[in-house]
């Protein structure tokens, strides 16, 4: 007897969110895969950074920002269409090999975030010409060593316990 082949539709292509990223790199292959959210703020943050293109003081830095944001976009929107595709067929009952990823340990710390919400604010003032982009650029260094001094100090906090 012949068997028959079945073939499911799979809900979201990959080949697909690929090009509207491609070709589209503020936010469509986000919203092809029903992440609206992400959608708008990859709008925001490409917006923003062909902004800071105009300014010539934030040359090479934004440029290789804007490249690396490009990419990252491509890759994100075909991750989240093949994860999309994962769950609908295990919710069909299908056996899907899952990828196990390898679980950060929460320190309850909220460094990262202060540090984000300073660089924005920081990025927004220059937008603003409060500052201006030479003087930001100047100082990012000082990035570094903070960042140098918390992993710094979680070593030995750790040691400690």
């Amino acid at each position: 007897m012949e068997e028959k082949i079945v073939v499911k539709e799979l809900p979201k292509s990959p080949v697909l969110a690929a090009v509207l990223s491609i070709f589209f790199p503020f936010g469509v292959g986000a919203l092809y895969n029903r992440e609206y959210i992400k959608g708008l703020i990859y709008l925001i943050i490409f917006a923003g950074l062909v902004t800071m293109q105009q300014h010539g003081g934030a040359q090479p830095f934004a440029g290789i920002i804007l490249a690396g944001f490009y990419f990252f976009q491509i890759i994100d929107s075909v991750h989240t269409a093949n994860a999309i595709n994962r769950r609908a067929l295990k919710e069909e009952g299908e056996k899907v090999e899952e990828e196990k990823l390898v679980q950060v340990a929460k320190t309850g710390s909220i460094f990262w975030g202060i540090v984000l919400i300073g660089l924005g604010a920081i990025l927004l003032l220059a937008n603003f010409e409060v500052l201006s982009y030479e003087s930001v650029v100047d100082f990012w260094p000082v990035l570094v060593i903070v960042i140098g001094l918390k992993l710094v100090y979680d070593y030995f906090a750790r040691k400690a316990r």
